[in-house]
């Protein structure tokens, strides 16, 4: 199974009928000091991913933290232990934005 995905290949899904619910899940620190964003994605607290997790149900996500690391594994393998169709960015945030992809300033 592939578990990442591209700033260009998440771009192409985000086009597709039945895009991915993106997530963007860098701690609350890492989003105060840059609270940009990739354009729809939603924030959820790494911290919490328990108590939110469960929301998913069995559609595609794609997650990222600030580069695609510890942050979005973490978050990955525990939305995995809830049958969660999930992958994460390559790179993260960092590569998104340096791919010079859009992206939501607040």
């Amino acid at each position: 199974m592939n578990d990442i995905v591209t700033p260009e290949e998440l771009e192409k899904m985000m086009a597709e009928k039945n895009p991915p619910r993106v997530l963007d899940v860098r701690r609350a620190s890492d989003r105060e000091s840059d609270p940009s964003a990739i354009p729809g994605a939603e924030w959820k607290d790494p911290e919490k991913v328990a108590e939110w997790g469960k929301e998913l149900g069995n559609g595609k996500v794609v997650v990222y933290c600030v580069r695609g690391g510890s942050v979005s594994r973490s978050v990955q393998d525990k939305l995995r232990e809830k049958n969660v169709n999930v992958k994460f960015i390559a790179g993260g945030f960092e590569a998104w934005k340096k791919s010079g992809k859009p992206v939501k300033n607040p």
